[in-house]
């Protein structure tokens, strides 16, 4: 794991007074996943069919990890549902970017078969979910938002972010500011020392949970000290996983990662650090530039804001040092023009004439 030891060093360089393990105590409410297109459908999984009840079953798209929910367990996930006869998507969190905050055992009654196969799920987990309408959104569907059928069967695309069983059944909004930032905190812990571990997806988890304890509803309403210690946990989990997708080569989500940073705090080093150094693999040279010297105004001494510059300024040296090659190839000086083949009968012939005029011009002045 060479490069993620050195990708750690370069990070920590931009942490304030500290090393590697610093980068992980390190908050927005955009969070991490796959968008599909608008008409796109539902998955195609050829996985096993798992019968979780009469009305639900599930087919594994990807396994996760860990324990699984149990009773009154507040689980925060990510799903688009569709009715499965017109294909029409009527939900999806990944478009609306806030995960679904769902207390097993206390959830709505149309999703009672979510939350049916949330609870057979782990964390990390995805599934296709089918679920019969008598557990989703009944005879007489729903004609407001969002807008189903009557007796339509669902299908879900799932992905369980985590859970948390502290709550004991207690949901966000029940929650007070300081219960609510605690649990954030406690989730951005867990994400440190699996970050320690080098469980990047995993980590990128649990900061995506502390994350959803403070999404922009809640933000909106804080202010003060409340606002700056929600700040304080929410912000190092969105640089955090900048950091984890950094490593993972996932760029334009580092990017979008650090952009959150930096509308709450434009001049916050470590945000432009990662932001420019995943600009620049990405070849936007002059965004990246931007960012890196506007880090570098601000930490004039720190060495691995220095270096990446300096690669930048190596990379546009050779590409500078390529083109210039190419372009001399192809308006270099004109090579001069070989000499034409001389017809030596025409030679001879012009000779000749020559000869005849001059013989000619000889008589005429003797005849004079």
């Amino acid at each position: 794991m060479a490069e993620v030891e050195e990708e750690q060093q370069q990070n920590s360089s931009v942490d304030e007074g500290g090393g590697a393990d610093e980068i992980i105590t390190e908050g927005a409410s955009v969070v991490r996943g796959e968008l599909q297109e608008d008409d796109a459908g539902p998955p195609k999984v050829d996985s096993e069919v798992e019968v979780l009840h009469e009305k639900v079953t599930k087919q594994i798209i990807k396994e996760g990890h860990g324990q699984k929910p149990s009773k009154y367990a507040t689980c925060f996930l990510h799903y688009r549902a569709w009715a499965e006869s017109t294909l029409h998507k009527f939900e999806d969190t990944w478009r609306e970017q806030q995960p679904l905050e769902l207390v097993i055992g206390k959830e709505k009654k149309e999703m009672t078969g979510l939350a049916i196969g949330v609870n057979s799920m782990k964390s990390g987990e995805r599934a296709l979910l089918h679920v019969g309408w008598e557990l989703a959104y009944g005879k007489e569907g729903s004609f407001s938002f969002p807008n189903v059928p009557p007796t339509a069967d669902i299908l879900c695309e799932v992905e369980l972010i985590g859970f948390d069983e502290s709550g004991e059944g207690k949901a966000r909004g029940d929650m007070t500011v300081e219960e609510r930032i605690g649990a954030a905190d406690r989730r951005k812990m867990d994400g440190n020392a699996l970050f320690k571990e080098e469980k990047l997806e995993e980590a990128m988890q649990q900061y995506e949970m502390a994350i959803a304890y403070m999404g922009d509803d809640f933000m909106f309403q804080l202010f003060g000290k409340f606002r700056d210690m929600a700040l304080a946990v929410k912000n190092p989990c969105h640089l955090n996983t900048a950091a984890c997708l950094l490593m993972l080569q996932r760029y334009d989500e580092a990017i979008a990662q650090c952009s959150i940073v930096l509308t709450e705090d434009e001049n916050n080093v470590k945000a432009l650090f990662r932001r420019g150094k995943a600009r620049s693999v990405l070849g936007q040279t002059d965004a990246a530039r931007e960012d890196l010297l506007k880090a570098r105004k601000l930490a004039p001494q720190d060495k691995a804001i220095a270096r990446e510059l300096h690669l930048i300024a190596e990379h546009e040296k050779a590409v500078y040092q390529k083109q210039k090659e190419l372009y001399k190839g192809l308006f270099g000086p004109r090579p001069e023009p070989k000499p034409k083949s001389r017809n030596w009968l025409i030679v001879i012939w012009q000779w000749l004439l020559s000869l005849f005029y001059m013989l000619f011009r000889r008589k005429a002045c003797k005849d004079d």
